[in-house]
């Protein structure tokens, strides 16, 4: 009888357990937000004293925060591809924005980029199914147009693709009629409605849900009452960065955060759950939308150099946060550098699952730097590959701990050399006096490129230095607006 009592006493204390509490025991859930053009400075707990983020700022609190984290591309679809694959994305060839655009009177033709992820790509998702994972998409793709290299067919079981802006009737979910905004519904709530559901249903199994919100990018659009109030404070306090709007948005993102925390908080999954949240490249200083006469500021990127579309580190250095009960120490901060495509292998180590046997990783994991962020990572080298013009010339780089070099591929042969732990702001080029370490680096990025088999700028038999500034659009093969004050640095050659 006694056997029998203790059996009933268990029975009554699981049925009385919130919902989904048994299966958590079980494995690792994990919840992925991916910011689309956060800066690495635009939030408190990484200094930011104007836009409020008390969500995101108690994540850091309750987790590690990173402070040499880094997107694997310095626009939006090679770090998605790099998500996606746990590989550097120049293996792919995703190398700039699908569809993206290009200069066709600059001094080089740049190479063009994939326009889809293959479906032959093992994903992230697909590997984490294999490990008993329900899996949910919500928000931005960006890897493929149409329903076949949407989400849907990379291996998430919850594939809410949306398409649009931020807001209310300028957005919707691709292939889903059933799932509908309402009429005067932001983007980043209806975002929120869509996660909660998916962790509400799945809530009693392991579960993978990538959120990939459409804010905080261009066009600016923020909620009227949210933008008074930075309009307000940046009167009081003398300022003219962020935008009023920008601040709105990045507002309303930490909101997004604090809803999907608060479902999983709802479902008695808190302690089981690791939730990770980082951006998809550098922030963005200017809108260069020159039909626009005034205006055009976003934010400001300092002390970084460069901005999103450069491989300086304005361009590629973003916040990541780390909240994984009982693994990551809490209100700790991690100086190892870090890229997108390691966490394709974070998450299936977190889930005892398998990495393919067939496809390369290129990432390692972060889970032992969770328990000590002192930690070194087993590799000592770390690679960009932007060979587009952008907001900068096409170049590559590399980064040896402390050390960062950048390659200009238009070819005029610049480089520029840093050490960052002595020059975050790549102020000083040190390619003149370290010669010896510039050559160094240099070598081990070309090994790396061939490697991969990098996709390479050629020589353009129609360059036009009059015409050099256009912008012409890869979907339309069309001008589009351009500015002829907005010239990158010219050669000594060119000159």
């Amino acid at each position: 009888m006694k056997h029998l009592a203790h059996i009933i006493a268990i029975i009554t204390a699981i049925a009385s357990l919130p919902h989904g509490s048994v299966a958590a025991q079980d494995k690792t859930n994990i919840v992925f937000i991916f910011i689309d053009d956060l800066g690495w400075g635009d939030v408190g707990c990484y200094g930011n004293d104007f836009i409020d983020t008390p969500r995101i700022d108690q994540l850091a609190k309750e987790g590690i925060r990173f402070t040499d984290a880094y997107a694997a591309g310095a626009v939006c679809s090679p770090s998605r591809c790099a998500v996606q694959s746990g590989q550097n994305q120049a293996r792919i060839g995703i190398t700039a924005h699908i569809p993206g655009h290009w200069r066709p009177f600059e001094r080089v033709i740049t190479p063009q980029t994939t326009m889809a992820l293959p479906q032959d790509t093992i994903t992230v998702a697909e590997s984490l199914k294999e490990a008993g994972y329900r899996t949910g998409y919500v928000g931005k793709w960006h890897l493929g147009r149409g329903d076949a290299f949407g989400p849907a067919k990379q291996g998430y079981d919850f594939a809410a693709e949306i398409n649009g802006a931020h807001l209310p009737g300028k957005y919707r979910v691709t292939g889903r009629s059933d799932l509908k905004p309402e009429p005067d519904q932001f983007r980043t709530d209806f975002e929120a409605d869509l996660c909660a559901k998916f962790i509400s249903e799945e809530s009693d199994k392991p579960f993978f849900l990538m959120l990939s919100p459409y804010a905080v990018h261009i066009p600016l659009a923020g909620k009227s009452k949210l933008v008074e109030k930075y309009k307000a404070r940046a009167k009081a306090r003398g300022r003219g960065l962020p935008h009023p709007v920008y601040a709105a948005m990045v507002e309303e993102v930490d909101a997004l955060v604090g809803r999907v925390v608060d479902e999983i908080d709802a479902q008695g999954l808190t302690d089981n759950t690791m939730i990770v949240f980082t951006s998809d490249n550098g922030g963005l200083y200017r809108r260069y939308d020159y039909r626009e006469a005034a205006d055009n500021n976003v934010s400001s990127l300092a002390p970084l150099k460069g901005e999103k579309g450069s491989l300086h580190e304005g361009g590629i250095r973003v916040p990541l946060i780390v909240k994984y009960p009982n693994k990551a120490l809490p209100g700790t901060t991690c100086a190892e550098p870090t890229l997108s495509y390691d966490f394709y292998p974070t998450f299936v180590a977190a889930a005892s699952g398998s990495l393919p046997e067939t496809q390369t990783i290129d990432g390692v994991s972060l889970l032992p730097l969770l328990g000590n962020p002192r930690a070194q990572l087993e590799r000592d080298t770390i690679h960009w590959h932007y060979p587009h013009y952008h907001h900068d010339r096409p170049a590559s780089a590399i980064r040896e701990r402390d050390w960062k070099l950048i390659e200009y591929l238009d070819g005029s042969g610049d480089l520029e050399l840093y050490h960052l732990a002595k020059d975050l702001g790549e102020q000083t080029n040190l390619a003149a006096r370290r010669k010896g370490k510039a050559a160094d680096l240099k070598k081990n990025l070309n090994a790396w490129r061939t490697e991969v088999i990098a996709r390479m700028p050629i020589p353009n038999p129609s360059f036009d230095l009059d015409r050099a500034h256009e912008w012409w659009s890869m979907r339309t093969g069309k001008p589009v607006a351009s500015d002829k004050r907005k010239r990158f640095p010219q050669t000594e050659k060119e000159l």
